[in-house]
C-alpha cells in the first residue's frame, strides 16, 4: 500500500508526467482514497500553473551573494 510518504516522493515527477504509467496509476489510487495528498497536489498544480505565467524577478545583488554564501556553506558541511 502507498503511504503519504511514498506519495510525497513522487509528487515532483507526477506533476511533470515524468513517471511510469503503473505508478502513475497507483498515485492517483491514493490522491482518490487521500484528501490529504489531493489537497497537496492540487495546490501545488495550481503554485506551479501561477509562477509559470509570471515574468521573471531578478534577485537583488546583496539577497543573491548571502543566498550563495549560505548554499556554500552547506554544501561545505554535508563534504566534511
Amino acid at each position: 500500500m502507498l503511504t503519504c510518504k511514498d506519495f510525497l516522493k513522487e509528487l515532483s515527477d507526477y506533476l511533470d508526467e515524468a513517471l511510469d504509467p503503473a505508478i502513475r496509476g497507483k498515485l492517483e489510487e491514493h490522491i482518490a482514497e487521500c484528501p490529504n495528498c489531493w489537497v497537496i497536489t492540487d495546490t501545488t498544480r495550481k503554485t506551479v500553473q501561477i509562477y509559470k505565467g509570471m515574468d521573471p524577478y531578478p534577485i537583488p545583488p546583496d539577497v543573491e551573494a548571502r543566498l550563495m554564501a549560505a548554499l556554500e556553506k552547506k554544501m561545505a558541511a554535508k563534504q566534511k
